[in-house]
């Protein structure tokens, strides 16, 4: 089994800063990529930001500037550092990983449950 749990959601101003943590545990021989994905109401999943080892960080354009992505690959995590929110970034945020499990040649997404951030005053 994998699992990805995330934290770290929550109700906050505009113009507030929220930081999100997903953990990976289980069966893991190896991550490729980690990223994170949100969904408002009415509206697709969409990519938010990812890393994955020895490259940029990618943004949507939407986030540049005001987000930041970082792993840590001792703890088996990532992390989703949010400053300058805005009522637009409201959504449940969902963390992502392509995950080889052991005993595995291929890599599979994994998601975690998901984490609501809502920006409002």
């Amino acid at each position: 089994q994998v699992h990805l749990v995330e934290s770290g959601g929550g109700l906050v101003q505009p113009g507030g800063s929220l930081r999100l943590s997903c953990a990976a545990s289980g069966s893991i021989a190896s991550i490729n990529a980690m990223g994170w994905y949100r969904q408002a109401p009415g509206k697709q999943r969409e990519l938010v930001a990812s890393i994955t080892g020895g490259r940029s960080p990618n943004y949507a354009d939407s986030v540049k500037g005001r987000f930041t992505i970082s792993r840590d690959y001792a703890k088996i995590s990532v992390y989703l550092q949010m400053n300058s929110l805005k009522p637009e970034d409201t959504a449940v945020y969902y963390c992502n990983a392509d995950i080889r499990r052991i005993g595995s040649t291929l890599y599979y997404p994994y998601w975690g449950q998901g984490t609501q951030v809502t920006v409002s005053s």
